[in-house]
């Protein structure tokens, strides 16, 4: 059966889809209001970045731990299922806060058991669609497109009803989340059908530490600790620009809008392109967008910056899941991936924490800081390239 009328059944990749659309709805939520909801409550641009990063800080000693333990389970399903259900249920605190503290903890409860889940779900979701001849970038675009209907939708439902609808919905979609990671399917092969890479790097975490594999991972965790900023930070600069809620929701909707069209095309530049060398993409495009967006271009220029996002974010997410994928074998899938995340969210602590303070005092200014970070993370993937050539028999494997 070909991987098109797969995906036109109930099949595992459409219920792993079908999850991916809810399990990004929530971000699109935070995503459109998070830091206006924040700062109406009288929370500062500094402590919003605290609020953002204790969640990511804390992730940085379990998130491994947890990888292995999927990776050791029957199932990678499992650790998804709990991890979507905790959140869930926590994410009902929200209600009962309105100061820094209780938003702290009842966020960070919220944040910990999906960012927890959602590594070990993409590497299970890249292995069954090796297994099976389908698409991973196809299934993970559906992920994208519920983050950009949400996020459009946020900022209308929001201008209608009042900050106070931020809550309600951010619970909505956090429990539905929870509701639908039930109906997803078994994602580990049998014994017998489990594919290795003909070449790998690594079966055991020791072995991903050699310098040619995790400068690459740790170029592109530079980049993606400034789409943080994207995602905490930017509605917060384009509402004090004078832009209007629904506005806003549609530049960030266009970002999401191009990365999934970025996703469901990702194969055709894998095909041509090794991994390493789309994460150089990505990196430099990115360093350049951050340039042209502290510069405070008009909103029909935000809107083409926007559309850059596809790169951005498609081609680095993408390019270093299948990066690892390509030279790691399936029995560390869950913690391979969980490594990447955890330098992601170190990378991240630091940039939001420290752009939070920089914003106060350069205000839009500090996005040449995040230019510079990307810039930095295209060098580590260049020397990545200087150590070791590409392989474009190994790296480009299934996308």
């Amino acid at each position: 059966m070909s991987g098109g009328s797969r995906m036109l059944s109930f099949s595992p990749e459409a219920r792993t889809g079908l999850y991916y659309s809810f399990a990004f709805s929530s971000m699109g939520v935070t995503s459109a209001y998070f830091a206006i909801w924040l700062f109406e409550k009288g929370i500062s641009a500094s402590d919003t970045g605290i609020i953002s990063s204790v969640p990511i800080f804390i992730m940085l000693a379990v998130n491994m731990v947890v990888g292995r333990i999927a990776d050791r389970a029957r199932d990678w399903r499992s650790v998804v299922v709990v991890g979507s259900m905790l959140s869930g249920v926590m994410s009902i605190g929200l209600f009962f806060v309105d100061e820094f503290w209780g938003i702290l903890i009842f966020w960070t409860l919220t944040a910990i058991p999906i960012a927890a889940a959602l590594p070990v779900l993409d590497a299970a979701a890249v292995r069954m669609t090796r297994r099976n001849g389908t698409e991973y970038g196809k299934i993970r675009a559906w992920g994208t497109l519920g983050f950009m209907g949400s996020l459009a939708a946020t900022g209308y439902i929001v201008a209608w009803f009042g900050s106070w609808i931020f809550v309600p919905l951010m619970v909505l979609t956090s429990v539905l989340r929870g509701v639908f990671s039930l109906q997803l399917p078994r994602f580990r092969a049998p014994e017998g059908e489990r594919i290795v890479p003909a070449a790998f790097v690594a079966s055991h975490v020791r072995e991903l530490f050699r310098l040619w594999f995790i400068l690459p991972v740790l170029g592109i965790s530079l980049v993606f600790s400034t789409l943080f900023i994207l995602n905490i930070f930017v509605a917060l600069v384009w509402k004090g620009s004078g832009i209007s809620e629904p506005v806003i929701g549609a530049l960030l909707a266009t970002g999401a809008l191009s990365e999934a069209i970025l996703m469901f095309m990702f194969k055709g530049f894998a095909s041509r392109f090794s991994a390493r060398h789309l994460l150089l993409a990505a990196a430099i495009v990115t360093a350049i967008r951050w340039a042209l967006m502290a510069l405070n271009p008009p909103v029909w220029a935000l809107f083409l910056l926007q559309l850059l996002h596809g790169i951005s974010f498609g081609f680095g997410f993408l390019g270093v899941v299948n990066f690892i994928a390509n030279w790691t074998s399936e029995d560390m899938a869950a913690e391979a991936q969980s490594l990447s995340v955890v330098l992601q969210q170190g990378a991240s602590v630091v940039t939001l924490v420290g752009f939070g303070f920089l914003f106060q005092i350069m205000g839009i200014d500090a996005f040449f800081i995040a230019a510079g970070l990307c810039a930095l993370g295209a060098l580590f993937v260049w020397l990545s390239l200087l150590l070791k050539s590409s392989n474009s028999e190994i790296e480009n494997g299934p996308a």
